[in-house]
């Protein structure tokens, strides 16, 4: 155990998110009653999103801010507050306001009882994810929310089907497992990654359901159009197979 065994390390990164950052760690403050720190990771927003947060720094010893000029994306982002975070139990979650804040309270209290990992579900009965979207042209796509509900039930079964929501990025874990697991992918298929390399490692999790609103403020990430929609499953079927191929080796090895 480390010497911030009751610490908890939030990563928030960050891309163009002025709009919601600064309600975001107000309201992580509010909602998360464990000791613990803030690591806003920002690449460089256009928008002054660091900006933002280094005024909040001055003030607030918890809240820490790197800005990342090089080599941009959410799965490096999140892996540089992996590397810097000084927590024993280290989450992170998306900046928009569609990870609410009180679920993230409530999946840390899920690890300091004692599991492994505690992850926020739209997948599983009681979650529900983003309603009320158009279906394309808009800053976020009732058909993204379609392709990522059938997308998780096809790897759900293609992987672990016990675990609903292979695409989350709502996380919060015990250092040691991310010690033995980094993070690989480019974007959300980093997920799936590392939750099926936790589960064959014999990590324990518990999965919480939660409502998935659209985003407050801000424009999505993920991609609207098919195009952009269609390169992200072209990785996400890559990293499938590279896992297919871990578990072969584990089953003939063992």
């Amino acid at each position: 155990m480390s010497d911030n065994s009751s610490l908890v390390s939030i990563i928030l990164p960050t891309y163009n998110e002025a709009g919601n950052i600064v309600d975001l760690i107000h309201a992580l403050d509010n909602c998360v009653t464990y000791p613990h720190e803030i690591i806003v990771v920002d690449d460089n927003s256009p928008d002054g999103t660091w900006r933002l947060v280094e005024g909040m720094v001055r003030e607030r010893p918890s809240i820490r801010i790197e800005r990342r000029m090089q080599n941009p994306g959410l799965t490096r982002s999140i892996q540089c507050g992996i590397d810097r975070a000084r927590g024993d139990i280290i989450c992170w979650m998306d900046c928009d306001f569609s990870h609410p804040p009180e679920t993230m309270a409530r999946l840390i209290s899920h690890v300091f009882e004692g599991h492994d990992l505690a992850v926020a579900s739209r997948y599983m009965k009681g979650g529900q994810y983003k309603s009320g979207l158009g279906w394309f042209g808009a800053d976020e796509s009732a058909f993204a929310v379609l392709l990522s509900r059938y997308m998780n039930i096809a790897l759900r079964w293609s992987l672990d089907p016990r675990f609903h929501d292979y695409t989350s990025g709502f996380i919060a874990a015990r250092r040691h497992v991310l010690e033995k697991i980094r993070l690989e992918g480019d974007y959300g298929e980093y997920f799936m990654d590392l939750m099926y390399r936790a589960i064959l490692q014999g990590h324990t999790y518990k999965e919480v359901p939660f409502i998935s609103p659209p985003r407050k403020s801000g424009v999505s990430k993920t991609g609207t159009t098919f195009r952009q929609l269609f390169r992200r499953g072209v990785k996400y079927l890559r990293t499938l197979f590279r896992l297919w191929g871990l578990r072969w080796n584990r089953q003939r090895e063992g």
